[in-house]
């Protein structure tokens, strides 16, 4: 009886620890965009590359050049705090001067994922940024604004990965 007591204890335990892990989000939830890719934008080129996650994160920077020079540069951080998965952003213009102040950054929250997809909604602000997965080895960041009460995405970023 103690056996299946204690087996019955394990179980719920595992289901429990995969439940938070749904609503709170992970690294692996993030995985497909390691790598390097490009688009363009308005004219602009986009580059941008992410690390493979390691330990509690992994790090993005992105590149936005037009006319041949750095227009801007965004540098990611998508962490696993105590709250979940976040994603915490800060731009910056040409001779790495902060459009934030210092201390300030835009920062996201995890809200949910499924294969090759992955949600987060900016704090302070009613907008949420969708990452996903393309075919013909592509993926997208798209702006999300509720209409409504629904959620409609536009696409922003429309990357292809670079060998």
């Amino acid at each position: 009886m103690k056996n299946i007591f204690f087996l019955c204890l394990f179980f719920l335990i595992i289901l429990a620890t995969d439940i938070y892990a749904q609503h709170t989000g992970t690294l692996s939830d993030m995985e497909f965009i390691a790598g390097h890719w490009e688009t363009t934008r308005n004219g602009k080129m986009v580059k941008a590359f992410w690390t493979e996650s390691e330990g509690d994160n992994m790090v993005g920077v992105v590149r936005v050049i037009g006319d041949g020079k750095a227009v801007l540069y965004e540098m990611f951080a998508i962490e696993m705090t105590d709250t979940g998965l976040e994603i915490k952003v800060k731009h910056f213009k040409p001779g790495l001067i902060g459009v934030e102040e210092k201390d300030k950054f835009d920062h996201y929250k995890f809200l949910e994922s499924s294969n090759g997809r992955a949600v987060f909604e900016k704090q302070g602000e009613e907008v949420r940024i969708l990452y996903e997965v393309r075919p013909e080895n592509k993926f997208v960041v798209a702006v999300g604004t509720s209409v409504n009460g629904e959620w409609e995405y536009e696409d922003f970023w429309l990357f292809s990965l670079m060998n």
